[in-house]
């Protein structure tokens, strides 16, 4: 069964007489103003982000950020935030403006890769990417839509959105998110009735298959609530479907490859 994050969005305690405590929040305003002015269908400008001196507050108020008084919604959306935030950063700082598999890349040894870069800060502590995914993300939040909200920097992952993450909007977004990215990316994701075919991102049918299930079976169960009632939600709850992988698109989803591929370059 599909879980939300209903299970955070409630009282994080009671005061004598049944009060409920107001939990705190942390202040995105900043990130989601660049966002919106630098982020269209997905595609980033990061020259922009480089220049911006409000980015690079941003980044010194995650550093700073208290976590004691967040609920787990501003807890999640925070770390969301981050992850994707420091994304650009890393993509920023070694200007790299093809692919983000270039950053720490070598031909002749496995050395740390750009998700093993510790530069994000977070509540004081140092992190690389994979950290935050993983060891923070994956391990205390049980939601499979962080998936979809999470951007690494390439064409093949679900867009970026051109706003920040939210406690109060959190559960709409991540819905909204989710939706986007599996019925409204044909290339990456779709379900062929005629054929019995379920086509879809590496992100669930290989990468992190087991934070939707484990089973092909599972998987259309899981893809089924986003779908509206029709053939295609019918085949993926069947089970009876073969799931195919798409091809994962390394490209760096920046707004000047977006014109070179409309350009047919």
């Amino acid at each position: 069964m599909r879980r939300t994050l209903q299970a955070w969005l409630g009282v994080a305690a009671i005061l004598a007489g049944g009060a409920p405590v107001r939990a705190s929040t942390f202040d995105h305003s900043g990130f989601d103003s660049l966002l919106r002015a630098h982020v269209v269908d997905g595609m980033v400008d990061y020259d922009a982000f480089a220049r911006s001196a409000g980015f690079r507050s941003y980044l010194d108020s995650l550093a700073e950020a208290d976590l004691s008084g967040l609920d787990g919604a501003e807890r999640l959306a925070l770390w969301i935030n981050a992850y994707n935030a420091y994304t650009i950063q890393l993509v920023v700082e070694h200007q790299e403006r093809d692919s983000i598999r270039n950053i720490n890349k070598t031909l002749f040894l496995k050395l740390k890769g750009p998700w093993k870069e510790e530069l994000a800060r977070v509540a004081g502590e140092v992190y690389h990417l994979d950290a935050i995914e993983h060891d923070v993300i994956r391990k205390r939040f049980d939601e499979p839509r962080i998936h979809f909200a999470l951007v690494c920097a390439a064409m093949g992952c679900p867009p970026l959105r051109s706003e920040a993450y939210t406690g109060a909007r959190l559960e709409e977004q991540l819905q909204d998110q989710s939706v986007r990215f599996l019925l409204e990316t044909p290339a990456r994701n779709r379900v062929d009735v005629a054929n019995r075919v379920v086509y879809g991102s590496m992100i669930y049918v290989s990468y992190y298959r087991e934070d939707f299930g484990g089973s092909d079976e599972k998987i259309g169960e899981y893809l089924a609530g986003f779908y509206p009632d029709g053939p295609e939600k019918q085949l993926l709850l069947s089970g009876d479907f073969e799931l195919r992988e798409t091809e994962y698109d390394w490209t760096l989803n920046s707004q000047e490859k977006a014109r070179e591929l409309a350009r047919g370059r």
